[in-house]
């Protein structure tokens, strides 16, 4: 059985990369699974990064099966200001470039971040004036250099802690709440057509942190701060549970006039991968993808990163992986065809 089903895989990974199947017109190429979503108004999306893409087989993919696309690395503030001043648009252009040039989109990640801050930043005390000088020119310039290029932004990423209290990052402790509602402004002055969003981990089911974004984007709301969606990153862990709250989780956030993305998708496990927890995985991915068909201002959904092959998760958790619809060889497992399944 498992030997059929790596036979059939293989054999569909080799139409997606070529296009047509066997004995099938070279105009009858088989529905992606952005075509799939676009029938329902919904976008489906991968993360890349910059080293992959010199990876032929695994770029062809990217850009034949995806119609949305989110660089990993390349946009964040230490590749973007590894100086303070000086900008550097490199990783990100490379990937703007090739999204562009397949008629893919991109979700812009991210502007404000406690993390992967160059040295200049984190190295030193900061007045509160000094720092919003900075932060407001970064955003602004980076927004800026990407206008009419992109679909949306990351604009703040990961704000809170788990029971909904504010992170005490450099921007917080520094700034105070207000440099959220700063960076929005800052972002839709610099390109008032990009979408802007909230992001976070963890805040996929009803819980103290989702709530936190739920009461702090009615605030921002009243007060006309443009703030267009929520983004739920959606990393699951098998161990962990599936998030049963989700859809009425977009819901809520939906009637706040806001839309909602699951940003960074992967579902993990703990090593080694069996029939069971694939089929398990499988089964949490249809039911995520179903959560945001039934939600209409769910806007789309993006993988992080498609293949196991090129996953954040066995370095950042050890002895766990298997997490994304493709494995190492690029062959789609039973959580790519859940998600067919769902979107047909």
């Amino acid at each position: 059985m498992r030997k059929n089903r790596l036979r059939l895989a293989g054999a569909l990974t080799a139409v997606l990369i070529a296009g047509t199947a066997p004995g099938v017109q070279a105009h009858e190429k088989p529905l992606t699974l952005a075509d799939l979503a676009q029938r329902h108004g919904r976008y489906f999306g991968s993360a890349t990064d910059n080293p992959e893409l010199t990876d032929t087989a695994y770029k062809a993919l990217l850009g034949s099966e995806f119609d949305m696309i989110t660089p990993g690395n390349g946009m964040k503030w230490y590749a973007t200001e590894p100086e303070q001043g000086v900008f550097d648009w490199t990783n990100g252009d490379e990937i703007v470039d090739l999204a562009r040039g397949r008629h893919q989109r991109v979700r812009a990640h991210t502007l404000v971040w406690h993390s992967q801050l160059p040295s200049w930043l984190t190295d030193r005390e900061w007045g509160a004036d000094e720092l919003r000088a900075v932060l407001k020119k970064h955003i602004q310039t980076e927004v800026r250099h990407y206008r009419g290029k992109v679909y949306s932004w990351d604009v703040v990423n990961e704000a809170f802690n788990e029971d909904g209290t504010y992170r005490e990052t450099l921007w917080y402790k520094t700034l105070g709440p207000g440099y959220i509602a700063d960076a929005l402004r800052w972002a839709h002055q610099a390109d008032p057509h990009a979408k802007l969003y909230l992001n976070d981990y963890n805040i996929e089911a009803v819980g103290p942190k989702s709530d936190a974004y739920y009461a702090l984007a009615k605030e921002l709301k009243a007060r006309r701060v443009p703030l267009d969606g929520i983004g739920l990153q959606a990393h699951l862990a098998l161990q962990y549970g599936y998030p049963a709250t989700l859809e009425d989780n977009l819901r809520r956030f939906s009637r706040l006039g806001l839309d909602t993305a699951l940003t960074e998708v992967d579902v993990r496990m703990i090593l080694p991968a069996t029939d069971a927890k694939l089929a398990q995985q499988a089964e949490w991915y249809r039911d995520l993808t179903e959560a945001c068909l039934a939600v209409r201002r769910c806007a789309g959904i993006t993988v992080w990163d498609y293949t196991d092959k090129y996953s954040w998760i066995p370095a950042f958790f050890p002895g766990e992986g298997a997490a994304l619809p493709w494995d190492e060889q690029l062959l789609p497992k039973p959580a790519y065809f859940a998600i067919r399944d769902a979107l047909k």
